[in-house]
């Protein structure tokens, strides 16, 4: 028989950066198997994330147009009405909702409105919390590599009794961190129970707002301005020598991450920073934007935050794969223990622009934070999550499994059309198991005879021939 078309569903990862469009597409008989689902294709909207636009909400829902008039090519007309397709927001919009709710509301209410507009079968734009974009990363990294259940050679299925992989993300504006844990976990608020083709998984998360790329720069920004008082001009030890620019205080202060710290001073006023590549002084500022002297628990991460012993595999996306995929590729230098990220970072620290920028010219716009990225990475795995030289290596740095991006938004549209069964998978795929065992024992006795019979009559008719 011929099987069905393939049925497909549409995300929109709404990130504080950047909106990536995701076409997801699957066997239509085959929706509840695992790993099943693959990326068809995806398109990058132009611009930047959709909280950028609290000032012009309509323009957050027209920037998205161009790739939802891909999805109308990438998906076959006739399959437009049965698609699905989902917004998600992570921390850009987190931060918006806190800092002006109105003007949250009203970029969701443009956007909506935009994908409204298209023949798909759109069920919702909204902003995730930070513990399911952890969960739902973990189960997309996961799903992928067919860690839940997978299919045996007669069709039946296993359970492969595979250790789960942790997930690390890092975005622009949040971190967060996944992993099944055996250990108690003594925060409620980071435990999550899962069933999942009936099997139950106990997973720790945490989602660290104000910990993304971009507001740990701010941060860093303006915890250099303050000690230097603000003065006119300030040295950044982790930009690099050769490289300075004016900033405005409003380009730093205008975020919850910073707001606590803005001073008095006019908003308007602005402060040359210059690079002076120093890579120890870096790693001392940027070690003051945890906080490791709090804890009402057992064992914290930072900031409070209880966090079990990391156990197990893990795989570190989105930044983390980019940042020591510049390690490996522009640098030239492995990173298998924690020391390979910290000589890394170092050797980029001291790395001047113009060398900087003749290594990777087509980078220059993110040339600037790699030593203060890679050192977050190094003093956030380390000091903050307690990876030690027995547990980094067990961190793999990569951006997809296969063809498909890891990432939460493959877990969300697993999730929300119930593609995951909390049940083990039916009893027919047992049926056909238990009629391929029927048939297999058949086969057999059927030789067996055949054999049998032909070895009597071999020896009756030699018996005969005497």
């Amino acid at each position: 028989a011929a099987s069905p078309p393939p049925q497909y569903g549409i995300v929109l990862d709404a990130g504080s950066s950047h909106t990536a469009m995701f076409v997801y597409k699957w066997p239509a008989d085959k929706e509840n198997d695992t790993g099943v689902v693959s990326e068809h294709s995806m398109c990058d909207v132009e611009g930047p994330g959709i909280s950028s636009y609290s000032s012009n909400p309509p323009a957050a829902g027209t920037s998205l147009v161009h790739c939802l008039n891909q999805a109308l090519r990438d998906v076959p007309k006739e399959k437009h009405a049965g698609t699905p397709l989902y917004l998600g927001a992570t921390a850009g919009m987190r931060l918006l909702n806190i800092a002006n709710l109105q003007a949250s509301d009203a970029v969701l209410s443009a956007v909506a409105a935009t994908l409204k507009s298209y023949p798909f079968d759109f069920r919702g734009a909204k902003i995730l919390s930070g513990e399911e974009e952890g969960v739902f990363g973990w189960v997309t990294a996961n799903y992928l590599l067919e860690n839940f259940i997978k299919r045996g050679w007669l069709g039946e299925w296993i359970q492969p009794q595979k250790k789960t992989l942790g997930a690390m993300d890092f975005g622009g504006a949040s971190t967060q961190i996944t992993f099944e844990t055996r250990d108690t976990i003594e925060d409620p608020r980071n435990e999550v129970m899962l069933k999942l083709y009936g099997q139950v998984y106990k997973v720790y998360t945490h989602s660290f707002l104000c910990y993304g790329r971009d507001q740990v720069l701010k941060r860093l920004l303006s915890k250099l301005l303050q000690a230097e008082s603000y003065r006119a001009t300030v040295p950044h030890p982790c930009w690099p020598t050769g490289y300075h620019k004016s900033l405005s205080l409003s380009s730093v202060y205008d975020s919850p991450c910073t707001e606590k710290e803005r001073p008095s001073l006019a908003l308007n006023t602005t402060i040359t920073v210059v690079g002076t590549g120093n890579g120890s002084l870096c790693a001392l500022h940027v070690s003051k934007l945890f906080d490791f002297t709090t804890c009402s628990f057992s064992r914290c991460s930072f900031d409070g935050i209880f966090q079990p012993e990391v156990s197990g595999n893990f795989i570190a996306f989105s930044a983390f794969f980019y940042t020591v995929d510049f390690i490996q590729t522009v640098m030239g230098r492995p990173v298998h223990l924690p020391s390979d990220l910290k000589d890394a970072a170092e050797t980029i620290c001291a790395t001047s622009w113009s060398e900087l920028l003749q290594k990777a010219p087509k980078l220059e716009k993110r040339l600037l934070d790699y030593c203060a990225v890679s050192t977050f990475i190094y003093l956030l795995t380390t000091k903050g999550y307690n990876f030690n030289n027995h547990s980094f290596p067990n961190i793999a740095f990569q951006k997809k499994a296969g063809e498909t991006s890891i990432g939460w938004a493959l877990g969300y549209m697993l999730n929300l059309t119930n593609m995951i069964p909390a049940e083990k998978p039916s009893s027919h795929k047992s049926m056909l198991y238990n009629y391929w065992v029927i048939l297999i024992l058949l086969f057999v006795v059927t030789t067996l005879t055949s054999l049998v019979t032909a070895v009597c009559l071999l020896r009756r008719s030699k018996s005969s021939a005497i």
